[in-house]
């Protein structure tokens, strides 16, 4: 049987977006009880707020803490990803927190039948392009002790904005790359520029790419050529401030900035 709880959070997260104003999480607590259903939240928001994308969106986010942790993914929308250098000064956040990322790009399409059985080495040769991208990390609820990790996931995964670099080609000899020694800096207004070397959750970006095309095709829909796909933080997630030009940088691929 259906939650129906499902359409209710939903139009609470729409709400919040509405008014600029973030919800009280209490309102919900327990009553998501899997990321199924969270999934099913964020596929309303997103059919409310963008009925003419398509049902496998252009842009997507995913992670996880660890090799051991459950992936989490979100389709995001259009109207908040941006080509660096953007500006995002009128841009309605509740909260500005960064995640400098690599962003990965299909180079064509991949059926349902054939995410199935990807391997790891199969699903880094449909990686076409990659580029630097910035999320400014926001929340459509109050950020108090009832917020559970289920009702972020349903929220488009904390999602407020995406910044998109230059695309570099996927060539052979980045495949090669040596993730482990990766080094990115992150400078936000005006702090001191912070440096991280290997530190993303996964030891290499790329890793989640076969679990994520397993999830977006789960609903039988194929994933078209140049499909974006997010992988997760470098910087863990300083906060930002209003008025803060955050500029942000990765040896040998490129950098990407955002005015906020």
């Amino acid at each position: 049987m259906t939650n129906p709880h499902i359409a209710a959070i939903a139009q609470t997260l729409l709400a919040a977006r509405r008014n600029h104003q973030p919800a009280d999480p209490a309102l919900h607590v327990d009553q998501l009880q899997s990321n199924d259903e969270a999934y099913a939240v964020q596929e309303l928001v997103r059919k409310e707020l963008a009925p003419e994308q398509a049902a496998v969106g252009r842009y997507w986010k995913s992670g996880a803490s660890s090799r051991e942790a459950s992936l989490l993914s979100s389709a995001l929308l259009d109207s908040g990803v941006w080509t660096s250098p953007a500006q995002a000064r009128d841009w309605p956040f509740n909260m500005r927190l960064i995640e400098i990322e690599i962003a990965l790009k299909t180079n064509r399409l991949v059926s349902p039948a054939e995410a199935a059985t990807l391997t790891h080495e199969q699903a880094h040769a449909l990686i076409g392009a990659m580029a630097v991208t910035i999320e400014v990390v926001d929340s459509r609820w109050q950020q108090t002790e009832q917020l559970q990790p289920l009702l972020k996931l349903a929220d488009l995964q904390t999602h407020g904005a995406l910044v998109v670099g230059n695309w570099m080609p996927y060539s052979a000899q980045e495949a090669e790359r040596d993730w482990a020694r990766q080094r990115c800096t992150v400078k936000i207004g005006q702090a001191p520029a912070q440096e991280f070397v290997g530190t993303h959750s996964l030891q290499d970006p790329r890793w989640l790419v076969p679990f994520w095309l397993r999830q977006v095709t789960a609903n039988g829909a194929s994933v078209p050529a140049g499909t974006i796909v997010t992988t997760g933080t470098w910087c863990g997630v300083p906060a930002a401030q209003p008025g803060d030009l955050v500029v942000a940088s990765f040896d040998g691929v490129g950098m990407t900035s955002v005015q906020l």
